[in-house]
């Protein structure tokens, strides 16, 4: 019994992210546009845009090779099923044993590294600048990240995601300077993946300042939407990865019934609309970073996930 709760919530989890991703990139554009002074689209239409490009057949350039037809699908499979990992609004899923912060950490990897091939197969110019500045980003967000990691794993004592959420919910880790880095780093660093203000605008095409879009120009049709889909998981797999590690209240403990899921569920949602409103609200209060300054931010990302594994280190080996 216990083995199908597991699975039913599994599934239930998929479910739930694949339909939240495209409307929670929709409540922000809308959210953004409204701060903005216009009115702005449908939250709904990320939707529309998703079902009517998948009908359509991708436009190849001539030298497309292999790599062209194959990165979509590979970027979209290894996004997806790193959000699987994360625990949503129930602890104990069947991919739970799994949840390790360092293979999030690696399929979010391999769909990047997915994305830059797929920039530099064709062999413009846009895509070869999208893809070195994207990876060279990444040279200074994964570190990041893996430090923020293992911040999270001294004081748990294991990088599992549900391990992690549990210990959070017990109230013996309390508030620590380091979790404080720790949250300001992975923030820094999912600002960075999802190509948001200020290292990048998801909402423009100017030479000097996209990067993720750069590598996208040659893209059309399902290829197209997959891309997008790909965006918009990624963007929900970071609130929730945030919400399950800072925010886990909620969560419905293993082996829980559909009373203790629909409360998981409701304060799910509360969760990740606050921080898809807070995100809406800090793109819009600040403006664009120059590129020759994105280092810097994720060098400072990377210094407090540094500085806050090092105190907690000290700290603990001291006690």
């Amino acid at each position: 019994m216990a083995v199908l709760g597991a699975i039913l919530t599994q599934l239930l989890h998929i479910a739930l992210i694949l339909a939240a991703a495209p409307l929670l990139a929709g409540l922000i554009r809308c959210v953004k546009a409204r701060l903005m002074g216009r009115r702005g689209p449908h939250p709904l239409q990320p939707w529309r845009d998703f079902t009517k490009l998948l009908r359509k057949r991708p436009a190849l350039a001539e030298n497309a090779s292999a790599i062209t037809r194959a990165a979509p699908y590979v970027a979209a499979g290894a996004v997806l099923l790193a959000a699987a990992l994360i625990p949503s609004f129930a602890r104990g899923m069947a991919f739970a044993p799994l949840a390790d912060l360092i293979l999030v950490a690696g399929l979010l990897a391999t769909g990047r590294v997915a994305l830059a091939l797929a920039g530099l197969d064709v062999g413009t110019a846009f895509g070869g600048l999208g893809a070195a500045r994207e990876m060279s980003f990444a040279a200074l967000a994964e570190p990041a990240l893996v430090l923020a990691a293992l911040t999270l794993a001294i004081l748990a004592g294991t990088t599992n995601l549900d391990a992690i959420a549990g210990a959070f919910l017990d109230g013996g880790l309390g508030l620590r300077v380091s979790l404080g880095m720790a949250l300001v780093a992975l923030f820094a660093v999912a600002i960075a993946e999802n190509a948001r203000i200020p290292v990048d605008n998801p909402a423009t095409h100017l030479e000097l300042t996209m990067v993720h879009e750069a590598m996208l120009l040659e893209s059309s049709g399902r290829h197209l939407a997959l891309w997008e889909a790909a965006a918009a998981l990624r963007l929900t797999l970071w609130l929730a990865l945030l919400a399950a590690v800072f925010l886990p209240y909620g969560l419905a403990a293993p082996g829980s019934g559909p009373i203790a899921w629909a409360i998981g569920l409701a304060a799910w949602v509360l969760k990740m609309a606050a921080l898809g409103l807070a995100l809406a609200w800090f793109e819009s209060s600040i403006a664009k970073m120059r590129v020759f300054r994105v280092p810097e931010f994720l060098g400072a990302a990377l210094l407090l996930g540094l500085l806050g594994a090092v105190f907690l280190f000290v700290s603990t080996r001291l006690t």
